[in-house]
């Protein structure tokens, strides 16, 4: 509520709830009592949907303004185009009520839902709030409304809700669709094709429902997928509610393994698609240390290992999905980049697992990710090459990094130590400096995205394999790496390789 002195009006924005009067507060009530003026929006055909929820409380003498609208679509031959058109009847329109309160007049404008809720309300109250005593009274909103009526519950626990307006494109709302636990889109009409769409494209249109004009004349409420766009107005949304204790959307896929990245640290470097992939799985399958990224969700089975055990927990994820459950294979980094993916397909390839479908969704992976840190040390070609020889051959290895070396490639240098791998990054700084100047830049990036996150650029002849573990990546810069010192980068510098390569 804001004040203001002297002898002008009130104004005041009420909130009417989702269309049945009955759902009307009693203070929205009492101020449309108090209210000399009640103003309302409506279409050009000057029919207003709030002023007919209102209309048992209004009184012959309310002197009543009517906000009609000049378009109500983009079309339109304003010099400054839709958005022109608005602000010039929004200017107007907050003149009229300010002349009222100026003669110490009530006002009262009408609002479906809440004021403040993608409201025509609100344009007001950015124009007069800041002059005039003013009073918002909050309404039931649309979203309440749907979910009551579809009796189901909308969000529960920690589950994340997502408000989305379908005039966003296509590919946006997929996106946030795919992230989120539960979403309701406003503003169908014209949009459904390509709310639906999303809503297919995202894997989230089995689950979906619709409801029409809530707790209105003519209210519907159905399976998104059976309405015909044709008839969906405006007035009407589209509901994934909560996924706690639901029932399987018939038409879901059944038992199915996605091995999803979670990047290099926590939830910020999770994409879209990755957030949806966990929030739908039954069971999470990982090493623990990356489980331990991923919220807890009620009803969901977690089936924490250690590291060294990739084939036991990827036969043991498309057991599950043998009987019927989504599985989601928690990776770190990029499951394709020395991670679970491969473990997963390699069980999964045998005859007894080839009827299970197996998805990998990307992630940022510790190379991208230091990089970025650091500035653009892979922005010419380069080689990744993981230091670990428990799975191949130190000999194997050693002639990799020749050959890379030679070629005079960056190199990202992923496994570098660990306790009882201590030698390896000394050797391999010795093999490189055969190839490489002294001079040379080396990014060490250590838990990047973590708490304990360091990123410094040292010579490779400096490398020192004590302050190397296998939380930590390095990249081996090029002939033609430069490692810049600037003022606005804190005295570390940047690293960048040039896209453009001397002719020999």
């Amino acid at each position: 509520m804001s004040e203001s002195s002297g002898s002008t009006g009130r104004l005041y924005g009420v909130g009417l709830g989702p269309g049945d009067p009955n759902l009307m507060t009693l203070r929205a009530v009492q101020a449309i009592g108090d209210a000399d003026v009640v103003a309302y929006h409506s279409a050009r055909h000057g029919r207003s949907i709030a002023r007919s929820i209102a209309a048992a409380h209004l009184r012959p003498d309310h002197i009543e303004e009517a906000l009609v609208y000049p378009v109500t679509t983009e079309t339109t031959d304003h010099p400054g185009g839709y958005r022109g058109a608005l602000e010039e009847f929004y200017e107007k329109a907050a003149a009229r009520l300010a002349a009222h309160l100026d003669a110490g007049r009530t006002v009262a404008v009408l609002a479906e839902g809440d004021p403040m809720f993608y409201g025509s309300y609100m344009h007001m109250h950015k124009r007069l709030a800041d002059r005039y005593a003013t009073e918002v009274i909050p309404g039931v909103t649309s979203v309440s409304a749907a979910a009551a009526r579809l009796g189901t519950p909308l969000v529960e626990g920690e589950e994340i809700l997502t408000i989305l307006p379908g005039t966003l494109p296509e590919e946006e709302l997929t996106a946030r669709l795919a992230a989120t636990d539960t979403a309701v889109v406003m503003k169908l009409g014209r949009t459904f094709p390509a709310v639906r769409g999303a809503f297919e494209a995202s894997g989230r249109l089995p689950e979906a429902r619709y409801v029409e004009r809530a707790t209105m004349p003519g209210e519907r409420t159905g399976e998104l997928a059976d309405i015909d766009p044709e008839s969906v107005p405006y007035f009407s949304v589209a509901v994934l509610p909560s996924r706690i204790d639901a029932p399987r959307p018939s038409g879901q896929a059944a038992g199915e393994v996605v091995v999803v990245g979670t990047g290099p640290a926590g939830p910020l470097w999770l994409t879209p698609e990755t957030r949806g992939a966990l929030a739908a799985a039954d069971d999470l399958v990982g090493y623990t240390t990356y489980l331990d990224r991923v919220p807890v969700r009620p009803g969901q089975a977690r089936h924490g290992s250690d590291n060294k055990v990739e084939s036991e927990r990827a036969e043991f994820a498309l057991d599950l999905a043998r009987r019927g459950h989504r599985v989601a294979v928690v990776s770190g980094g990029d499951p394709g980049v020395f991670a679970m993916a491969t473990a997963v397909l390699e069980v999964a390839s045998q005859d007894d697992y080839a009827d299970i479908p197996v998805r990998v969704q990307p992630g940022v992976t510790a190379a991208n990710a230091a990089a970025a840190r650091a500035g653009a040390p892979l922005g010419h070609d380069y080689a990744t090459i993981s230091l670990s020889d428990r799975l191949k051959p130190w000999e194997v290895i050693a002639g990799r990094l020749r050959a890379a070396a030679s070629a005079d490639l960056v190199l990202a240098l992923y496994n570098p130590g660990s306790k009882s791998r201590t030698w390896q990054v000394g050797q391999a700084r010795d093999l490189l400096l055969e190839h490489r100047s002294p001079d040379t830049p080396v990014v060490l990036a250590r838990d990047v995205g973590g708490p304990t996150e360091s990123v410094r650029t040292v010579r490779l002849a400096d490398v020192d394999p004590a302050e190397v573990d296998m939380r930590t990546l390095l990249i081996v810069g090029s002939s033609q790496t430069r490692w810049v010192q600037r003022g606005g980068d804190g005295g570390r510098g940047i690293v960048w390789t040039p896209r453009r390569y001397p002719e020999a």
